[in-house]
């Protein structure tokens, strides 16, 4: 459920020039306006990132801003601008006639967001594994048993989805390393649509299928403190996953 934005952080209306006094007070309120403004097209961002990271907006799905603005309980303005953020990092599309969607990935595409998560998000399991704390491990911990719940028959996609989507970046956050974090954020913009839905289509693949492998090999490393071993596994459940979209995803050539 999407949050609603609060409205006291939404824009104030601007005095008129005449009624500040002083050309430089009347700047210095426009300059405070401005920040309130930006602070909300955030907030919209942020609540649109986390819809694509989480998997909630599928491949080729359409958005119609004015629902978001209604969702958010924001004006139409924050949101265009938090589109304009997400679609130059290619995370949404603006098509002809101002319509936007959940870009859909070719085969191409995919396999080269694949490679380089792979890269990424293994060395940040590596990176992680060299410095995480036992309260950190204990928070891995918590979202592995909360997959391993979703995960059981009858299987729960959405929760596995999101204990999923917890697990991988309570590992990453532990790295210490935000900029790191940041990046590996921009590559689930683009793989979570795809990566979630297939978690969501195929229930069945959840209850003892490679996430769970993976993941408990990933813990029993990071209690081990092996970074190798940590990053091995994060590599064969990215794998995984990879290969049974390719299988199944129908993914344009």
């Amino acid at each position: 459920m999407v949050a609603r934005v609060q409205p006291s952080d939404a824009p104030q209306a601007r005095p008129a020039a005449s009624s500040l006094g002083k050309a430089g007070e009347a700047s210095a309120l426009d300059e405070v306006g401005s920040l309130q403004h930006e602070t909300l097209g955030e907030r919209v961002t942020g609540e649109l990132r986390a819809l694509l990271i989480a998997g909630r907006l599928a491949p080729g799905e359409k958005l119609s801003l004015r629902r978001v603005a209604e969702a958010l309980g924001v004006s139409m303005m924050p949101v265009r601008e938090a589109v304009s953020r997400l679609a130059a990092d290619k995370a949404l599309e603006v098509l002809p006639g101002r319509a936007v969607r959940v870009p859909v990935l070719t085969l191409a595409q995919f396999r080269e967001l694949t490679r380089i998560r792979l890269v990424v998000e293994g060395f940040a399991a590596e990176e992680a594994t060299k410095v995480i704390s036992d309260a950190q491990i204990a928070v891995v911990a918590r979202h592995e048993t909360a997959f391993l719940a979703a995960a059981k028959d009858p299987p729960d996609p959405a929760a596995a989805v999101g204990a999923n989507r917890d697990l991988h970046f309570a590992l990453y956050e532990a790295a210490g390393m935000p900029s790191l974090v940041e990046m590996i954020s921009r590559l689930w913009l683009k793989a979570g649509p795809i990566l979630n839905l297939d978690m969501r289509h195929e229930p069945r693949r959840l209850d003892g299928g490679s996430a769970v492998v993976a993941h408990a090999q990933l813990l029993a490393a990071l209690r081990r403190r092996d970074p190798a071993a940590a990053r091995q596994a994060l590599v064969e459940d990215i794998s995984a996953a990879a290969e049974h979209i390719e299988r199944t995803a129908r993914l344009a050539e």
